[in-house]
């Protein structure tokens, strides 16, 4: 799963990156922490080219009343996603690349202590997470987000049995629906030499945390690299 990132690349290198036109309000960077239901940058099509913009992460479908109506959706399975009645229509036609340089996932030890890890591109680039999106609302719709999320490769399978799906740049267009069909092959678990991960500072268990010292490296266990 994912339910916590970072992203720390400036706005405007974020557009020239996915060649998409900035929004005049983007949620503000760096953030090394962040967390469901806040605002997070997302890149999609529209007919004018790509929109690089900001939704709420948390997916709201339409039957919701409120934004508490029902389970938080943050993240959405690869192998169901196309038959859950909350996301497959988002699925088919509105898919959309969440924008990140790392995420976090925890461990526990044997006493029960959780253990956050901070995971990353080995070659140092962005992530562009899999993701989809709704407008939730009538009156004034609020656009919403969730992770596609499927089963870890073997080495992110040493801190949990799930992970992102990530999206490279030559499959960008395919994944938003600019190179016609074919997007439901993206949803795989990504290269084993892709990611790499470490210990990071506990303050991160917070959600209040912040600050670059929640992805420095903190300890490094034996067993695990």
């Amino acid at each position: 799963m994912c339910g916590r990132f970072a992203v720390t690349l400036p706005n405007d290198a974020m557009a020239q990156l996915f060649a998409a036109q900035p929004a005049n309000a983007l949620p503000e960077v760096p953030n090394f922490n962040v967390c469901p239901t806040t605002q997070v940058h997302v890149v999609r099509s529209a007919e004018t080219g790509r929109q690089l913009g900001q939704m709420r992460w948390g997916f709201l479908p339409h039957w919701y009343k409120q934004e508490t109506a029902g389970p938080l959706l943050i993240n959405a399975r690869a192998e169901t996603i196309a038959e859950k009645p909350a996301f497959r229509d988002a699925c088919r036609n509105r898919r959309c690349l969440i924008v990140a340089t790392g995420f976090y996932e925890w461990t526990k030890t044997e006493t029960g202590t959780r253990l956050p890890w901070y995971i990353h591109r080995r070659d140092g680039a962005p992530i562009a997470f899999a993701g989809i999106w709704q407008n939730w609302g009538t009156e004034t719709p609020h656009p919403t987000c969730a992770i596609v999320t499927t089963g870890a490769n073997a080495h992110i399978s040493q801190l949990h049995h799930r992970m992102p799906v990530i999206v490279e740049q030559p499959d960008w267009g395919l994944w938003l629906g600019e190179q016609g069909h074919g997007a439901a092959r993206l949803m795989r678990t990504g290269a084993e030499d892709l990611l790499r991960f470490h210990r990071v500072n506990p303050q991160v268990n917070s959600n209040r945390a912040s600050g670059p010292a929640l992805i420095e490296p903190y300890e490094e266990p034996e067993g695990l690299s």
